[in-house]
């Protein structure tokens, strides 16, 4: 038998018919047969149970943000699935929560094409600022410009653009193309200036190169004439200096030539410094004997005596000749201490009898003439065999000799 309350929106007839309950009256849905009107019922709520599951993912979708285009295919589609479904439960519910999201798409639509237009228009701002980007690096004077900084700074900004173009929104046909033409023209513009830079630089280092060659040439060729060489060289070296860049890799390679034909002078320079300082050494033993000699004359009070002693030291240390170079100082401030030890017992005695004066400093004054006299005579056999070590003592030599005469006739 029948019944009219096995549910609430559906009933099973005795012949096995399901029937789903409707505002407009009951609409048969289907059969079971062999089985209960409980379980035939049950067979058919599921049926409504998986419609209801449809329109319930589909409201779902709308609030994750799906697009107008999808939502109306599916509300398409359950539109069709409710117009007489087979199924039971409150199938006007799920039509009116279907006619819901129809009205939603609208709006969806609506809101979309703007996020849409928006993301767009932002994405021709975005590609526009690239392309002024690359217009800018263009219009550089390529003279001024560092071009690994500039080549890297383009390579990011294409990179940049590939980037949006795979995973940015889709711009206006046009638009992108203008676009790439004004990037793809700055970047030409750039790969010629490059190439015309380089290209200059190129030509410069090449005559840098040959310039510093024959620098190389004329510094080997000044070998053979040894410590000589050495002021033709440092011509050369100032020549080297105004030559110009020939590219590290030349400039290195042709340094290295050119420092080892210096180092041959210098070598010979230093051979013979290392055999006058030989040949000084024994010099330098004996004025230092000398000089151990002189320094109880500083403890002297006696003018006389000290003036003497020190006539006799003079004579001697003048006699011995020149000492290796870096004891030069060292020996004639230990000679001069000595010397202004007794210039000073002379300058006091001086001042207690200067009616004597001129006649008491004879004697010491003619010895200081003889030793100017012989100094300046090795002056001038230095001078003339350019011995410019033998000069330069000299020189040293005949100032301290002149001082104290002029101090004994002042």
């Amino acid at each position: 038998m029948a019944t009219d309350d096995q549910a609430p929106w559906g009933r099973v007839d005795d012949d096995g018919t399901v029937y789903v309950r409707e505002a407009e009256g009951e609409r048969a849905v289907g059969q079971y047969p062999d089985a209960t009107p409980e379980e035939a019922l049950a067979y058919y709520q599921r049926k409504f149970t998986e419609l209801a599951g449809q329109v319930t993912l589909l409201e779902q979708r709308v609030k994750r943000g799906a697009t107008a285009s999808d939502v109306s295919k599916a509300v398409t589609h359950l539109k069709e699935a409710l117009t007489e479904p087979s199924a039971v439960g409150d199938i006007e519910s799920l039509r009116t929560r279907v006619g819901a999201l129809d009205t939603t798409v609208v709006e969806l639509t609506q809101q979309q094409s703007a996020e849409a237009l928006q993301a767009q228009t932002e994405a021709v701002a975005y590609r526009e600022s690239l392309v002024v980007e690359a217009e800018a690096l263009a219009a550089q004077d390529p003279a001024r410009v560092q071009w690994k900084q500039v080549t890297a700074s383009v390579d990011d900004i294409f990179s940049r653009w590939q980037k949006h173009q795979q995973e940015g929104p889709r711009i206006p046909k046009g638009e992108g193309n203008d676009l790439w033409k004004r990037f793809r023209a700055a970047r030409s513009t750039i790969d010629q200036h490059r190439k015309a830079f380089y290209a200059e630089l190129d030509s410069v280092h090449r005559d840098a190169r040959s310039r510093k060659q024959s620098l190389v040439e004329a510094a080997e060729a000044l070998a053979p004439k040894g410590a000589d060489g050495i002021p033709s060289y440092r011509g050369l070296l100032d020549d080297w200096k105004r030559a110009g860049r020939a590219g590290k890799k030349y400039d290195d390679a042709l340094w290295a030539k050119f420092k080892a034909a210096g180092d041959v002078l210098y070598g010979a320079k230093s051979a013979i410094v290392a055999q006058d300082e030989a040949e000084y050494s024994d010099n330098l033993t004996a004025k230092l004997a000398l000089l151990d000699e002189a320094a109880p004359i500083l403890t002297l009070t006696d003018r006389q005596q000290a003036r003497d002693a020190l006539i006799s030291i003079q004579q001697r240390f003048d006699e011995i000749g020149r000492v290796p170079r870096d004891q030069v100082r060292t020996v004639e401030d230990r000679m001069r201490a000595v010397e202004n030890h007794v210039r000073k017992l002379d300058e006091e005695f001086w001042e207690k009898n200067n009616p004597e004066r001129k006649a008491r400093s004879e004697g010491l004054a003619g010895q200081l003439e003889s030793a100017i006299a012989k100094l300046e005579s090795e002056l001038a056999a230095a001078q003339e065999a350019g011995d410019k070590r033998g000069i330069k003592d000299a020189e040293e030599a005949l100032a301290a000799r002149r001082i104290w005469l002029d101090a004994l006739g002042s």
